[in-house]
């Protein structure tokens, strides 16, 4: 399935999602200075879905329950309504790979091709993937979800690199193609070299749009470098690899350079480790005004020192039982 340039309005089904239904709005035209297309709330009442995943000196927290939990939605606290823990709760992919012609270097294609095969390796049932690719002008769902594994190895032994690199063009759309997903549990898995010189949208517009999707997104950036790395002057180095590593923090991913096959299996291991180990929380929205809402999630009595990792925000109606004005 080829995505047309312009994007028509996407609903997704509150049955199957049993999350608000988001409307994604006509691609603008582009001037010099483009606006970012906006997803928008298309219903009032639903369901906002909030992955969580807490980490420790001790590996993962488990065995934590509902009531162990507090959701803070600009500044009040909100009821949990649903919730799911399952280690082998199947999971929704979107696979997103650079096929710019930049990728044709250093064994890259080989190297995304040996990550989809993990993922499809290690799958559970019911998990289901989906694979989009972006190069020049093009950016296209190759597979929509699926849980059909021969389909998707196929795709993948067809890749070829070609063209420029629209990156943060095709970063905005993911939130378009999770609409399709049937899990709870779901995340993203970009794969680039990190270089963009042909989007429209800016970094910031592009993380924006992924921000107000449900969408942990995880990053495994080929030869892109470490964010954290130091200029011989002592000053923080800016390039692709901050761009990308604060793609995954604002989503509730993880940012990876590669550099080596081994930050590879290591980078994939621990990927899987997160979504298995994924809790989902949700909460009911009501009437009201349709903006970003900031969010916070706690581990109440926590023990040890935990990071806990989740969306920082969602764009919507504020939760039931607030008053619809806000």
């Amino acid at each position: 399935m080829r995505v047309a340039p312009r994007l028509g309005t996407f609903l997704a089904s509150a049955a199957s999602l049993l999350v608000p239904a988001l409307m994604v709005s006509n691609w603008p035209v582009f001037s010099q200075e483009p606006q970012a297309p906006e997803f928008t709330y298309e219903v009032s009442v639903g369901l906002v879905l909030v992955p969580v995943v807490i980490r420790s000196g001790a590996g993962y927290a488990k065995n934590l329950e509902k009531k162990d939990f507090q959701i803070t939605v600009e500044g009040k606290p909100v009821a949990i309504e649903s919730f799911e823990r399952r280690s082998d709760a199947p999971a929704s992919m979107i696979f997103l790979q650079d096929l710019s012609g930049s990728m044709a270097t250093g064994g890259k294609l080989a190297l995304s091709q040996e990550t989809l095969h993990f993922f499809l390796d290690k799958s559970l049932p019911g998990d289901e993937l989906a694979i989009a690719t972006f190069a020049g002008d093009q950016f296209e769902v190759e597979v929509p979800f699926t849980k059909n594994q021969g389909a998707l190895r196929e795709a993948s032994d067809r890749w070829e690199a070609y063209g420029t690199t629209a990156l943060h063009d095709a970063v905005a759309r993911i939130p378009e193609i999770s609409l399709e997903g049937r899990n709870p549990k779901r995340f993203a898995l970009l794969i680039t070299d990190g270089v963009d010189n042909a989007s429209r949208l800016t970094p910031e517009q592009a993380r924006a749009i992924v921000q107000q999707a449900q969408l942990p997104t995880y990053v495994l950036g080929l030869g892109s470098g470490d964010p954290y790395e130091l200029s011989k002057t002592g000053k923080k180095l800016y390039r692709y690899a901050d761009v990308l590593s604060l793609l995954a923090a604002v989503t509730g991913g993880r940012y990876y350079p590669i550099t080596k096959h081994e930050d590879l299996q290591k980078a994939l291991a621990e990927i899987l480790d997160d979504v298995r180990h994924q809790y989902v929380l949700g909460f009911s929205t009501g009437d009201g005004a349709v903006k970003f809402r900031s969010l916070t999630v706690e581990v109440k009595k926590s023990r040890d020192r935990q990071a806990v990792v989740f969306r920082r925000g969602y764009k919507g109606t504020p939760p039931a039982g607030t008053r619809a004005g806000g």
